[in-house]
Order: C-alpha cells, then structure tokens, then sequence
C-alpha cells in the first residue's frame, strides 16, 4: 500500500497537481467509497471515518457528493 501510494504521489507531483486538488480528489473518493460499503448510512459512514456524523454532512456539501438515501 505504501508503494502504491508513493507511486501515485510521485505521478501527481509530475504531473503538477495542486496540493488542495490533489486532497480534494482524495477525500471525495475515499468519502464516496466508505458510504457505498455503508449502504449510504451517514452515522455508519462517520463511524467508520473516524468523523462526527455533522462533520461528514458538512464535507459530503462541500464537495458535492451525491448521496442516495440510506438502505437504497
């Protein structure tokens, strides 16, 4: 996973991706990942990010995730 990771960083460095893009990109899909295997449970979700279930709601808007209603 770390190589992985590396990898990827080195490519976006090269690339000349922008920092806040780059982290933007990142909480997205790692957001969208955790409430897809949640069923679209936002308390799930914050759970398992380690967030406040507010906090979450606050990120999904701001990042314009789309959410389906829970257990869809």
């Amino acid at each position: 996973m770390h190589k992985l990771l590396e990898q990827l960083v080195s490519q976006m460095v090269e690339k000349g991706i922008h920092y806040d893009d780059a982290l933007r990109e990142f909480d997205r899909r790692f957001i969208v990942a955790v409430m897809d295997k949640t069923d679209g449970n936002l308390s799930k979700a914050a759970d398992t990010l380690g967030v406040h279930r507010n906090t979450l709601s606050r990120k999904i808007k701001e990042l314009k995730i789309k959410t389906r209603p829970s257990g869809s």
